[in-house]
């Protein structure tokens, strides 16, 4: 079994920053893509940002610019920094990994969600 364990939410005024991370744990052989997802009220969950093990990166259009995802493979833990936060950006956010835990498995797997808050 594999645990994904996000850290680094809270409340930020406009304009602030904050950093995401998200550290995997249990039986893993290797990591594939990472990513960030976020699911703001009533809204479906969509895309931040993803990064594959090599380092390549995707973006939504809407937080290109302000945020930037990363990774340390030694740690298996993904980061998002996050600046220039607007309100739009308030979410729950989750991270996402795809780990193989042997030869023949391979899954998707979630963290528990973080809070994002961006206000005045």
């Amino acid at each position: 079994q594999v645990q994904l364990v996000e850290s680094g939410g809270g409340l930020v005024q406009p304009g602030g920053s904050l950093r995401l991370s998200c550290a995997a744990s249990g039986s893993i052989l290797s990591i594939n893509n990472m990513g960030w997802y976020r699911q703001g009220p009533g809204l479906q969950r969509d895309l931040v940002a993803a990064i594959t093990s090599f380092g390549s990166t995707n973006y939504a259009d809407s937080v290109k610019g302000r945020f930037t995802i990363s990774r340390d493979n030694a740690k298996n833990t993904v980061y998002l920094q996050m600046s220039s936060l607007k309100p739009e950006d308030t979410a729950v956010y989750y991270c996402n990994a795809l780990v193989r835990s042997s030869q023949y498995h391979t899954a998707d797997y979630w963290g528990q969600g973080t809070q994002v808050t961006v206000s005045s």
